[in-house]
């Protein structure tokens, strides 16, 4: 059965690019299971999963992209979905006997998003075909290099004593940076 097993943001494509999905669908076609009712597929729904379903802490308000992402890759990875936001797996033709359990987890997934992301970005992504194209856009939009951080990073660890505190407060503080 085919899976949703890459993560977004490994390889070589940024975590925006459309990843190798050539075996996908023949996968699909060669399982004895139909997609929808095997909860390894990406297909799958499970009852409990709707358009209002609590997945992250916060609304992506745009600073705080980062954190975002990395809240809705584990959500995403979790409910098996991750697939229909890094590209592993395309928008099958319209004839295909998929097409339906696509169109129907893909727009499940642009539900999930619409949710968690602030009001006035909503109405920037609300018309987007697919929840690549949602997620490709807002990586665009949002994602900041580290350059900053580390250099924030750098120097807060160069100026860090011990002190009195003990060596296990000091590890805590270090590991916080």
């Amino acid at each position: 059965m085919a899976r949703c097993g890459r993560v977004h943001g490994g390889g070589n494509n940024g975590g925006r690019g459309k990843a190798d999905n050539s075996n996908h669908f023949a996968n699909l076609e060669t399982t004895d299971r139909a997609p929808s009712k095997d909860s390894s597929s990406p297909y799958f729904l499970s009852n409990n999963e709707n358009p209002g379903l609590f997945l992250v802490f916060a609304h992506l308000i745009g600073c705080n992209f980062n954190s975002w992402n990395r809240a809705m890759n584990m959500a995403l990875i979790a409910k098996n979905k991750l697939c229909f936001v890094d590209g592993s797996i395309d928008k099958p033709s319209v004839d295909h006997p998929v097409y339906g359990l696509w169109f129907r987890c893909n727009n499940m997934v642009m539900s999930w998003i619409l949710h968690f992301v602030l009001k006035d970005i909503v109405e920037s992504i609300m018309y987007l075909d697919s929840a690549f194209d949602m997620w490709s856009d807002l990586y665009d939009r949002f994602h900041q290099g580290n350059n900053p951080r580390v250099f924030q990073i750098k120097h807060l660890l160069g100026n860090l004593v011990q002190g009195s505190s003990d060596v296990s407060g000091y590890f805590t503080r270090l590991r916080i940076l």
